[in-house]
């Protein structure tokens, strides 16, 4: 047990020993850890020059989701009666973290990214407006596969060559990874927020917003893509029973005139026009009924469409995020003091492996 003690007593002295020897060798070499930090000082204020600064668009909404109930819950049972479908609930692929992946889906970014901006006078695509942002364009005009490359507004995504989906594809992956933040600030509320980041701040601005409007309308044909085509097909019936109507209310009139003054002891000729006039009565009691649907699936559609309220838009200027000046200094020295010491250390452990 003493040598146990004794043992563990040598080798903290030792470590001590050892520890003390490189505090007094790094002492040694100050000159030369000193000038490093100077040098990474300098470094550091050059890269908070050049780093440009960071802006970001903040726009933040609420969504409306309306449900069934009351009286318009009596009457779409009322229709259902019928065997007439006028619409309901598109689901619950609009809440929670579906949502937050609705918006940095690829589908979405790209479809903004082709969204038609003015710059500089210019109608131009955001994708364009990115391009020329951050000097691609420039790096390009030695390649003759994406010198001609253009990303025209409201361009069909299906006839893309390969090239341009590789673009879009890297766009999009910067975008969705470091440019673009959608979620809840405050679980208590259904208020959504969407941060977009970009050295431009002009992009940032109208990405944002043309973001919330593709989603917006994303948003509208889902939920009420049920609805709406209920509403056309009760449209197409009403059309259609009212052709048949004015047509039957044509026959009746023109048999009428056939059967003028005609003598009431040849009653089988007066059979044309009561047959007309039992059409007459059916199709109106049929469109009569179908108006009223058709008025019922109108104001489902007007239920189901409302979807993004916005509640504040992004306006100039926006917040900026900068690389500071001491930042840098402050920053760059630490790590240059710290490399040049580690491999300060490294090469004397290695002359005294090789010796």
């Amino acid at each position: 047990m003493e040598n146990s003690t004794n043992n563990d007593g040598i080798s903290l002295k030792e470590l001590i020993r050892k520890l003390q020897e490189w505090y007094h060798y790094l002492l040694t070499k100050w000159k030369i850890i000193i000038f490093a930090g100077i040098v990474g000082s300098t470094l550091g204020l050059a890269y908070s020059f050049m780093k440009k600064p960071i802006y970001t668009a903040t726009l933040s909404f609420a969504l409306e989701d309306e449900k069934g109930g009351g009286g318009l819950g009596g009457a779409l049972g009322l229709a259902s009666s019928f065997g007439l479908d006028v619409g309901g609930s598109a689901g619950g692929i609009f809440s929670g973290s579906n949502l937050s992946e609705l918006f940095k889906s690829r589908t979405m970014v790209e479809k903004t990214l082709l969204s038609p901006v003015i710059f500089e006078g210019e109608k131009i695509s955001l994708a364009e407006m990115y391009i020329r942002n951050n000097e691609w364009r420039e790096k390009w005009n030695k390649d003759t596969k994406l010198v001609k490359i253009k990303f025209l507004p409201n361009a069909d995504r299906k006839v893309f060559t390969r090239e341009q989906d590789s673009i879009m594809g890297r766009m999009y992956e910067i975008l969705s990874t470091s440019g673009l933040s959608v979620g809840q600030k405050d679980k208590k509320n259904g208020i959504i927020s969407i941060d977009v980041s970009s050295t431009n701040e002009l992009f940032a601005k109208l990405f944002c917003e043309a973001l919330a409007q593709q989603v917006g309308m994303f948003y509208i044909e889902t939920k009420s893509k049920k609805a709406r085509m209920n509403m056309d097909i009760l449209q197409r019936q009403v059309d259609s029973i009212r052709g048949a109507l004015n047509g039957a209310i044509t026959g009746v009139a023109v048999a009428n005139d056939n059967t003028f003054n005609l003598n009431p002891a040849l009653n089988v000729r007066r059979a044309p026009s009561a047959r007309k006039q039992v059409d007459v009565q059916a199709n109106t009691a049929i469109l009569t009924e179908l108006v009223k649907q058709a008025e019922l699936a109108k104001v489902t559609l007007r239920k189901e469409t409302p979807l993004i309220q916005i509640i504040d838009r992004p306006v100039f200027p926006l917040d900026k995020a900068r690389f500071g000046k001491i930042k840098g200094v402050v920053l760059g020295g630490v790590l240059g003091g710290f490399l040049i010491i580690f491999v300060l250390i490294f090469r004397r452990l290695l002359k005294q492996f090789m010796l």
